[in-house]
């Protein structure tokens, strides 16, 4: 169990880090800071440069046995925060908004469990995963050649849930979050004069054609194994400007589904509506992929290790508040590993993620490494 001088320090750094917030791909100093605590957990090793910038601390035991990886996330928002706590944001347009900052308090909480009873067999690893909020941190991680010596068997990890009460897990099998991602199409023509836009190629048609008949594809609904959500996000055409016919356009569309496949299928009716409607005008088409994340689907047999875990610990646990139709960079873990993400109760009118006016509830940092430390006794002894 952790002391109250141990949660005082994790308050501390918690904070600190909340401070000095640090974009995807750019977490350098976040990682530094991590290295250092981890280290003086003595872990057997510290591995630095995962995929970017990710940290991995492994905690062997004497004894053969399964691999265990618990996972938070080194990165923040460009979100402005709003708040006017003394450990606000220092850095203007960044924010540690989504609560990452307390989920790597409440890993290195786990660190300090650890380091006092290590695992009768196996080994722990504590991943610091760079890159979360745009989709590539995990893929970057898992394709590194030195996450290889620590591939797990078992990953686990926490995130914070506004709208649950605090303390309560959301937990359940299978789809736990939407696989997703952004494509950026752009439609080139030809300006003109906008005196003889008989003289250019104006993408406008196309792009109106496109914004009437994508949504179509896929309006949401029940959030089953057959959801599948397109949401136009952006449109441009031309220039703001009323002497110039336009020759370019450019449309931001983001697709959700349940399943990987399903997404990929969304994808591929997109790219075909797209080039239809470019073909049928003489446009130029470029189509890129932003953000991709594949769906978290959690493991039948590592929610029941975490739900044995709850009910050891007494922390209520249900399916409220999922699954989500929001996207989550864990579900990768899971194709090699059985995984659980576990939603952890921020409080019911604690302000949302991403919000300008969000901060990580520090109650949470006891209950954290509480259920991560019963889950890898209930695993290893």
């Amino acid at each position: 169990m952790l002391t109250p001088t141990d949660l005082a320090d994790l308050t501390t750094l918690r904070r600190a880090l909340h401070h000095r917030p640090e974009l995807s791909g750019d977490e350098g100093a976040t990682a530094a800071t991590i290295t250092e605590a981890l280290r003086a957990f003595a872990p057997a090793q510290v591995i630095t440069g995962l995929g970017g910038h990710g940290v991995a601390a492994v905690f062997n035991s004497a004894t053969p046995g399964p691999t265990v990886l618990f996972r938070a996330e080194l990165d923040a928002l460009p979100i402005a925060e709003t708040s006017d706590l003394p450990w606000a944001s220092d850095i203007q347009g960044k924010g540690h908004l989504c609560g990452h900052d307390g989920h790597m308090a409440m890993l290195l909480g786990l660190g300090r469990l650890i380091s006092r009873g290590p695992p009768k067999s196996g080994r722990v690893v504590l991943l610091f995963q760079p890159a979360e909020e745009i989709g590539s941190g995990a893929r970057a991680v898992l394709s590194d050649p030195a996450f290889a010596a620590i591939t797990p068997d078992f990953a686990f990890a926490i995130h914070n849930l506004p709208g649950l009460p605090l303390g309560h897990v959301g937990l359940r099998a299978g789809l736990m979050n939407c696989a997703s991602l952004g494509l950026a199409i752009r439609l080139s023509g030809k300006t003109a004069h906008a005196a003889t836009p008989d003289t250019g190629l104006s993408p406008g048609p196309a792009l109106a054609r496109l914004l009437s008949a994508l949504p179509d594809l896929a309006q949401g609904g029940a959030l089953d194994d057959s959801f599948r959500l397109l949401t136009v996000t952006h449109a441009q055409l031309g220039e703001p400007t009323f002497g110039v016919a336009p020759g370019e356009a450019l449309l931001h569309v983001t697709l959700r589904a349940a399943q990987d496949a399903a997404l990929a299928a969304l994808e591929t009716q997109v790219r075909d509506l797209a080039r239809k409607a470019a073909a049928q005008d003489g446009l130029g088409l470029e189509i890129e992929i932003v953000e991709p994340f594949a769906a978290t689907l959690n493991a039948p047999e590592a929610v029941k290790i975490a739900q044995d875990a709850l009910a050891t610990l007494g922390i209520p646990c249900g399916e409220d508040g999922v699954p989500m139709r929001a996207s989550e960079d864990f579900g990768l873990f899971g194709h090699s590993a059985q995984s659980a993400l576990l939603c952890l109760g921020a409080g019911e009118t604690h302000p949302a993620l991403h919000n300008p006016d969000y901060d990580f509830p520090d109650d949470l940092i006891a209950i954290g490494p509480a259920i991560f430390a019963q889950i890898a006794r209930d695993i290893l002894g």
